[in-house]
């Protein structure tokens, strides 16, 4: 077996995957489970997640299911414990996915809207990678993929609570890359741009679609699948002198959003 063969394979990992019950979350966790790895789905949705399990072994890979609610901090610990005792030995690897996105004007956004947002895509992936860095930095190794957007790189309207959570994720990672070098864990951000899942519908709900794809420079949206050669190489060994990186994947939008 030749370099090639084996510089992005997670044979022997354990992946937790948090938001895996639809979108990037479940595309991510079918690809890390297709390079080898044990997958933990992890998020609300028994039902999905469960159809994801269920889905993943009749192809013959290891998965299992928690359930992880990131606005209730009391969950996380739970959830962690529970992965670890399924795959029968601790995670190697976070993909730090769950995210929710509210389209509107700055000023009608409501707290509901902007509380709901920042629970989730702030201070939940906070609490969660936080989890995960404690476990790691014991065992000396790890990767936690902060999976963040584009829009949290440059500004766009009717974003407001979704692109500054996310910006704030992008800098929660460079400092938490920073003072977890030295213990051996890598954490990394993952920046998509429009990706057609069930949150870009979102966009195509408020007629944002075509306006958005004039301002891609590739001028199509992304498919789950044009992540996943990112995901590998954060994920894996290949990327094993890469920290504190913020990878954009949005067929170069953030260089025409203004």
């Amino acid at each position: 077996m030749n370099m090639l063969d084996t510089l992005f394979n997670l044979r022997g990992k354990v992946t937790f995957v948090s938001g895996a019950s639809s979108g990037i979350g479940l595309h991510s966790a079918k690809l890390f489970a297709q390079a080898g790895a044990f997958v933990i789905l992890a998020a609300r949705r028994a039902d999905r997640l469960a159809e994801g399990v269920a889905s993943l072994r009749a192809e013959g890979y290891g998965a299992a299911a928690v359930s992880l609610d990131l606005t209730d901090p009391s969950s996380i610990a739970p959830a962690w414990a529970a992965a670890e005792d399924q795959a029968g030995q601790p995670v190697d690897i976070l993909f730090n996915n769950a995210g929710v996105i509210y389209v509107d004007r700055f000023i009608d956004q409501t707290l509901e809207e902007v509380t709901r947002v920042f629970d989730t895509n702030l201070k939940g992936n906070f609490l969660v990678a936080q989890e995960a860095a404690r476990r790691m930095a014991v065992r000396g190794s790890g990767s936690i993929i902060n999976v963040a957007s584009s829009s949290g790189l440059r500004a766009a309207g009717h974003m407001s609570s979704y692109g500054a959570s996310k910006a704030g994720l992008i800098h929660l990672t460079q400092i938490m890359a920073l003072e977890l070098a030295g213990k051996g864990v890598r954490v990394n951000a993952l920046a998509p741009g429009n990706i057609e899942t069930d949150m870009h519908a979102h966009f195509a709900d408020h007629g944002f679609d075509e306006s958005i794809r004039k301002r891609i420079p590739m001028r199509r949206f992304g498919q789950p699948s044009d992540l996943d050669g990112a995901m590998l190489l954060l994920a894996s060994d290949a990327g094993r002198y890469i920290t504190g990186a913020v990878l954009a994947v949005d067929g170069g939008q953030t260089l025409s959003w203004m």
